[in-house]
């Protein structure tokens, strides 16, 4: 079984819209596009990323993904957290790409599709 992984990478806000207007012309000239393999999330410096990763946060993916919870109610209760705040932290983890939300039986439970995170800084 391949493990599946997240890159997060740290790159200018510049870099990144050319990297999106090198996509968007080879779009245009009509060249067909690798799909992408391994999702990648990128933030503007070390400092977003220690900001985005808390230890709170990461401790929240790590419940998801061991303890699979059915809603955002119990992963507040498996963590000993406060609802407010995990719905908060869930909220943004969402926002940035870490996690999907899945809704079911009117319930919408947390769901990360992959195992591993890469991080990649370039020196």
């Amino acid at each position: 079984m391949r493990i599946k992984k997240v890159k997060i990478g740290i790159r200018s806000l510049k870099d990144s819209f050319n990297d999106v207007k090198d996509v968007v012309k080879r779009i245009e000239a009509g060249e067909k596009l690798k799909p992408v393999t391994e999702p990648e999330i990128y933030f503007e410096s070390f400092d977003v990323v220690r900001k985005a990763l808390t230890p709170k946060r990461l401790e929240l993916m790590h419940i998801i993904k061991t303890g699979h919870p059915s809603s955002v109610n119990e992963l507040a209760r498996m963590a000993h957290r406060d609802i407010k705040n995990v719905t908060s932290d869930v909220q943004y983890l969402e926002q940035i790409g870490l996690i999907e939300k899945k809704a079911k039986d009117r319930k919408t439970r947390p769901v990360i599709n992959y195992d591993k995170i890469s991080l990649e800084i370039a020196v």
